[in-house]
């Protein structure tokens, strides 16, 4: 009696599962994004005090701006079929350095040893961006051999 039902929500699951994880990217980027271009983002002090550590050829408000665009191009790009293979090295170049708060800031981001303050927990969530990316390239056609002559 169960076995039917639960092969159709699997079903269901299965099929609306990548576009769901497309979405999900592309709210939090471009969502997130936003809030840096208009210069409403929580994350902003944490931002410039990274920022402070690690570069200093660019003014900050430039910087701020200018990750907010591309975190909005990336969440762009998940809705995108077919910008796969562009957007995740993105998303990877980008998560990189929202990781570096951990080990550059870690008065910033640890309370203790694996306690993290509320703004280490939410660079560590980031990992469940990093599942939803490798599923979304999981489920990719493999590109085409090239033609030999």
């Amino acid at each position: 009696m169960l076995q039917p039902l639960d092969i159709r929500l699997i079903n269901f699951f299965r099929r609306i599962s990548i576009p769901l994880a497309r979405l999900g990217i592309f709210i939090i980027f471009f969502w997130f994004g936003a809030l840096k271009v208009i210069n409403l983002s929580p994350a902003s002090p944490l931002v410039a005090k990274l920022f402070n550590e690690t570069i200093s050829f660019l003014s900050f408000p430039t910087f701020l701006i200018l990750f907010g665009l591309f975190e909005c191009l990336i969440g762009i790009l998940f809705l995108i079929r077919g910008a796969e293979r562009v957007v995740i090295p993105l998303l990877f170049l980008h998560l990189l350095t929202t990781f570096m708060p951990l080990w550059l800031l870690p008065a910033v981001t640890w309370r203790g040893l694996l306690v993290p303050t509320l703004e280490g927990q939410y660079i560590i969530k980031n990992i469940l961006i990093i599942t939803a990316a490798i599923t979304i390239a999981a489920n990719l056609d493999p590109l085409p051999r090239p033609k030999t002559s």
